[in-house]
């Protein structure tokens, strides 16, 4: 079966990202600042008109109700014309409450304004009525004027109108004008925004740049956080931090590679010059045997070597491979008390547990293994005679497990290079059993299981103490 795997898409970079963000935000700035301006404008504009209005309509009503034109059709229509002198564009108009016209001027038809909502005193421009007749548009109000004010029968209605068509255009016009600023200064952001990014991440191509040119021989270089901007000080100390690690990797890696040349080159040397010797002429069948049992010594102990550091390599880089299960401390090391019981008893070495533990969450097999290598090498270097002691301490937090041994103290240069691999305190690189590995594997197996383990010599004794926490 075809298994089909997705593209996934690229992020976006982070210069178009700034650059969109900036523009999309001037672009929604100064569209807000247009929409307000634009309202202030006709805001402003019906302000204004309201004002004209309100003075055509206070000169109708002054006429309205002048003494001595109520009956005198003629004359009042006379003085009534005379009112838009001086007015551009103003048209007005007189009905009686009952719909018949008392006066209209010349202009658009003001049946609009009529049926639109009255005022009692003054034109508001909230209730200016807009409309547009003969394809031009106009702004009007209508007042009520009653008939007590007047001395007529019955109450007029005034409405007042003009021409708003220039304020329209400017307004349009001005609109355009907005539109082409809020473009242009949109582009202009963009492009400054774009080059302010390009700018901005000069550090980061500087950077970018000491990295690539960092070789595997030259890992003790360092970047220097005070050299970047400081939003870029935390990567590059992340950066050294790691740098570091991979120094100290290649370091041990490099030792490690000559720790093992040397541990195969010994026992290799050793097949070859046994083998060279007894082909060197004819020997009887109990000299061959003697070398095949001593070639066998050396195969076993290249085994034991080889299957150490399998170990080493599986645990260190694959965590997962622990199989976790409730385990009783107290009960493996009762256990191990036993298998070791006769090795101790021969070098008259007493055996002692103090305190107690609840079981933890721990890999059986892999703990065995781990105080089986401490509890050995314990036995391995007291002096007869002597005790190992095994205390167990435990809190909310951790399981303490502690081996001591009386024996030569160990100098504090060697003491946290115990847990390398191949490591030894003697210079002479001799050893009394063993590949050399085995509390590199119990760091490795603590270390697995998230704890962790040192060694202190004082006083005469030698304490290797585990730290394991207790997980609920």
């Amino acid at each position: 079966m075809e298994i089909k795997v997705a593209n996934k898409r690229r992020p976006i970079s982070l210069a178009w990202r700034v650059t969109v963000l900036v523009g999309i935000a001037t672009t929604l700035v100064f569209l807000t600042f247009n929409w307000i301006i634009v309202r202030s404008l006709e805001h402003h504009f019906a302000e204004q008109d309201a004002g004209e209005l309100q003075a055509v309509a206070n000169a109708v009503v002054k006429t309205l109700r002048a003494p001595g034109l109520q009956g005198n059709k003629d004359a009042m229509t006379q003085q009534l014309s005379a009112i838009a002198v001086g007015h551009h564009g103003i048209s007005y108009g007189v009905l009686k409450r009952s719909g018949t016209p008392v006066y209209l001027s010349s202009g658009p038809d003001l049946a609009p304004v009529f049926a639109g909502e009255k005022s009692s005193v003054h034109i508001r421009e909230d209730r200016l009525v807009i409309w547009r007749a003969d394809g031009k548009s106009y702004r009007g109000g209508a007042l009520e004027v009653d008939a007590d004010a007047i001395q007529a029968g019955e109450p007029y209605l005034v409405a007042v109108a003009m021409d708003i068509d220039f304020h329209l255009d400017f307004l349009d016009m001005f609109k355009r004008i907005l539109w082409w600023a809020t473009l242009i200064v949109a582009l202009i952001a963009l492009v400054v925004a774009w080059f302010a990014v390009q700018w901005g991440h000069r550090p980061i191509r500087k950077v970018s740049k000491e990295i690539r040119a960092i070789r595997s021989s030259q890992l003790d270089v360092r970047l220097s956080p005070t050299d970047v901007p400081i939003e870029l000080e935390e990567l590059a100390v992340s950066f050294n931090d790691m740098l570091g690690r991979i120094e100290d990797g290649f370091g041990k890696l490099a030792n490690f590679s000559a720790d093992i040349a040397h541990e195969l080159r010994t026992p290799v040397t050793n097949l070859t010059t046994q083998t060279q010797v007894a082909l060197s002429q004819v020997r009887t069948a109990d000299e061959y045997r003697e070398v095949l049992y001593s070639n066998l010594e050396e195969f076993d102990r290249m085994s034991l070597m080889i299957s150490d550091m399998l170990f080493l390599a599986q645990t260190e880089n694959d965590p997962r491979n622990l199989r976790l299960a409730n385990t009783d401390v107290t009960a493996l090391i009762q256990g191990l008390f036993d298998y070791f019981g006769m090795l101790a008893e021969d070098a008259s070495i007493t055996l002692t547990l103090t305190g107690n533990a609840k079981p933890i969450w721990a890999d059986r097999e892999m703990m065995l293994r781990a105080l089986s290598n401490l509890l050995s090498n314990a036995i391995r270097y007291s002096s007869p005679g002597s005790s190992v002691i095994v205390r167990l301490i435990q809190d909310e937090k951790y399981t303490g497990i502690t081996i001591e041994n009386p024996g030569e103290q160990i100098s504090e240069v060697d003491l946290p290079k115990l847990f390398d691999r191949f490591f030894r305190t003697d210079p002479s690189r001799k050893r009394k059993s063993g590949a050399g590995l085995g509390l590199a594997i119990v760091k490795s197996i603590v270390e697995a299981h998230g704890g962790t383990v040192k060694a202190s010599s004082q006083n005469g004794w030698n304490k290797f103490q585990i730290n394991l926490p207790v997980i609920h």
